[in-house]
């Protein structure tokens, strides 16, 4: 069977296994869904309808990462925000336990088998990506625990229109999402001059298979937390704006 193009759209009649087989990097993305190996010759419809997955939801969010070109801002606004929130949550929870414990070992490989002259520039690597994953989970952290819960109670009253409830939701929280927007930092910048200082300052030697992985568990968390900011910017932030404006009016 031929590969599928890279930039093909992935439908309901894909084969899930040629959706893993053209774009590796897809793999731990369905591993967030909870869907494991040994789909056979199952399409992403058959496969989605085995985990009790929204198909069209995971259609959505697959083709986003497969084709940056692809950014289905209308066809998300279309699902429930609580939906929305669930696969949000699920990218944390690989961010800090499976990436940044991966790429930690990485470091830690690469200073155990590096010389003296590298050991200077690869402290100061383990310390940059040290104070990046620190910063990552305190952002986590305010996500989850504040803005997440709010956007899921917005959501609900704003649903039932309740003068009432509306009221009592608005006495207990003292922000709007513009504020959030306003401090929704770029937590990438600290991965660039990570990936910089490997480039620029760490020869390699017989180390450099590390160094590649590492470059590239670096490239991939970047894209990765790029999309995630993609979906909380244009689609999460914009309609929880307009469920304020809407409940204002009460």
């Amino acid at each position: 069977m031929a590969a599928i193009n890279i930039t093909m759209i992935i439908n309901s009649n894909t084969k899930m296994a040629e959706v893993i087989i053209q774009n590796h990097h897809l793999l731990s993305l369905i591993n967030r869904f909870g869907i494991e190996l040994g789909f056979g010759e199952q399409s992403v419809s058959e496969v989605c309808n085995f985990y009790n997955i929204p198909t069209n939801f995971f259609l959505e969010i697959v083709n986003a990462f497969n084709d940056p070109d692809f950014f289905p801002k209308k066809n998300l606004d279309a699902f429930p925000l609580e939906l929305i929130i669930d696969y949000l949550f699920k990218a944390h929870k690989y961010y800090l336990k499976v990436k940044v414990p991966e790429i930690k070992k990485l470091i830690t490989d690469l200073a155990r088998q590096s010389n003296k002259n590298t050991q200077k520039a690869i402290l100061l690597i383990q310390t940059f990506f040290e104070e990046y994953a620190q910063q990552l989970k305190l952002h986590i952290k305010n996500e989850e625990e504040v803005i997440y819960p709010y956007i899921l109670e917005l959501e609900k009253i704003y649903t039932s229109k309740n003068q009432e409830v509306i009221k009592a939701f608005k006495e207990k929280y003292n922000f709007t999402i513009e504020e959030y927007a306003r401090n929704h930092e770029s937590i990438e910048e600290k991965l660039y001059d990570i990936k910089s200082l490997i480039i620029k300052y760490i020869k390699p030697k017989d180390n450099y298979i590390i160094c590649f992985k590492i470059l590239g568990q670096l490239a991939h968390l970047e894209d990765d937390i790029n999309d995630h900011s993609d979906m909380e910017n244009k689609v999460l932030i914009p309609r929880v704006k307009a469920m304020e404006k809407a409940i204002n009016k009460y």
